[in-house]
């Protein structure tokens, strides 16, 4: 599959991967940041974005991951390890790939994949598949609806710390991708294994909104379980899509994260 994406700026290449129902524009208030100092690449997930769909199956996880892992390959300079960056489900992509080895750091925020038992992924589930019937309810009306600042803040409020500083287009596209988007029910349900033996060499760096409503920030106290050389960081007033809440923070969480191999300076 030819995963619809952009490339800018120069240095180590790091990949952007966004999470369920959003798209590699997610990440746009980054990129005057990073771009100086990264050779950045934003993707559209399989069924997401601009991307075909998914096949349809209950594998629907290790198509996601194996069609990443073939991308970040093609996307990449010979001879050079790229970094990984990710949110949510693009998190649990990120570590993955970080547990085979395939990337020379990987640096996540919220990562899905670390709920404590079955309830917890439940609550989750359920979290989102009420974003949707509140989404589909809006209808076609929605664009119209999502003009309104007393409708569109507390429509992104579980995603987004600050939904003030979600841009209308993208709150309008959002929901729309959140009424259709086929992950919102199967990628939820899913397991998210990861390789028996991880890769301990490579760094991860894992932040997480302490405003997170849709994976809690104590969801972070197992990555360590899996990554033993995890740094782990929370964030205060920062929640689940963490972007646009604090651009300035975000980015350089980034920049440090995938500076351990990359000969870069700034930290």
């Amino acid at each position: 599959m030819d995963l619809p994406h952009d490339i800018a700026g120069s240095g180590p290449t790091l990949v952007l991967v966004h999470g369920v129902v959003h798209r590699r524009q997610a990440w746009n208030a980054l990129l005057d940041q990073l771009t100086p100092f990264r050779r950045v690449v934003t993707v559209d997930l399989p069924g997401h974005g601009e991307s075909a769909a998914l096949d349809d199956g209950p594998d629907m996880m290790d198509q996601l991951l194996e069609e990443l892992s073939g991308f970040v390959r093609s996307v990449t300079p010979a001879g050079e390890r790229p970094h990984v960056a990710g949110n949510s489900l693009g998190g649990w992509l990120s570590l993955a790939l970080a547990a085979r080895g395939e990337v020379a750091s990987a640096t996540v925020l919220s990562p899905a994949g670390f709920f404590v038992n079955h309830a917890d992924q439940a609550r989750t589930i359920y979290t989102f598949r009420a974003l949707r019937g509140l989404a589909r309810a809006m209808g076609p009306n929605a664009p119209k609806a999502l003009r309104y600042k007393a409708v569109r803040y507390p429509s992104l409020a579980a995603f987004f710390a600050r939904p003030s500083r979600v841009p209308y287009e993208d709150a309008v596209i959002d929901t729309h991708s959140l009424t259709t988007n086929a992950l919102v029910d199967k990628g939820m349900t899913a397991k998210f294994d990861l390789p028996p033996v991880v890769d301990a060499t490579v760094p991860v760096t894992v932040a997480w909104g302490r405003r997170d409503l849709i994976l809690p920030v104590y969801q972070a106290r197992r990555v360590r379980r899996f990554f033993p050389q995890a740094q782990i960081l929370v964030l205060p007033g920062i929640g689940h899509v963490p972007m646009t809440d604090d651009p300035n923070l975000i980015s350089t969480i980034l920049l440090g994260g995938s500076s351990a191999s990359a000969g870069d300076s700034r930290n």
